[in-house]
């Protein structure tokens, strides 16, 4: 195919030219935002990785009672509006690895935002929250842990 057959086919297909324009911009502003975020997504096997290591502080920023009906083992339950730079869970990890795990993926973004504004260098988030962290068949803890 070369260039005069995609110039005909454009012309001939407005709308799905536009269509595919439209979507190609979006996937590379998309993976571009995704570069320059500041933080990194974790799979659940990374993660188990760095909880066996010993250096990791996790962070659930789910509603207490959804903490106490599953949580990742040693992981703390934080709530988004009490996490701050001078918590006393992160006062002394901004050069530790801090992971942060919610229900859905949303709220633990939020947080790795302001985390990385405050100046943390190492923040992460488990890429799917906990639904991807139950579906690779890992152990939840209940209680208050």
């Amino acid at each position: 195919m070369n260039y005069e057959e995609l110039l005909a086919f454009a012309g001939r297909n407005p709308m799905l030219s536009l269509a595919f324009a439209g979507l190609t911009i979006a996937i590379i502003v998309t993976e571009i935002a995704r570069l320059f975020r500041g933080y990194k997504s974790l799979k659940p096997a990374e993660l188990t990785r760095m909880i066996n290591a010993g250096d990791a502080v996790v962070i659930d920023l789910s509603a207490g009672s959804d903490f106490e009906k599953g949580h990742i083992t040693g992981s703390r339950n934080v709530q988004p509006a009490q996490l701050t730079p001078a918590h006393k869970l992160l006062a002394s990890a901004r050069q530790s690895p801090v992971v942060l795990v919610c229900r859905t993926g949303n709220a633990s973004s939020n947080a790795a935002k302001a985390l990385k504004k405050a100046g943390f260098e190492q923040v992460f988030v488990l890429d799917g929250g906990l639904p991807a962290w139950q579906a690779a068949d890992l152990p939840l803890v209940k209680g208050r842990g």
